[in-house]
């Protein structure tokens, strides 16, 4: 059986300002970049591999 793990992206520098994307990359902010080490972190302890 297959598992599906959603992931939301950490914050960006637009969603900061409640600034909303579709088409366009938007850096991560510095709390962002910090949420996504956390993410990888959290998925790595429960035995995910990337």
């Amino acid at each position: 059986m297959y598992k599906l793990v959603l992931l939301r992206h950490g914050e960006s520098l637009w969603n900061k300002t409640n600034r909303f994307t579709g088409w366009v990359d938007v850096e991560l902010s510095e709390k962002g970049v910090k949420e996504a080490i956390t993410a990888g972190d959290v998925l790595k302890e429960a035995g995910y591999g990337f």
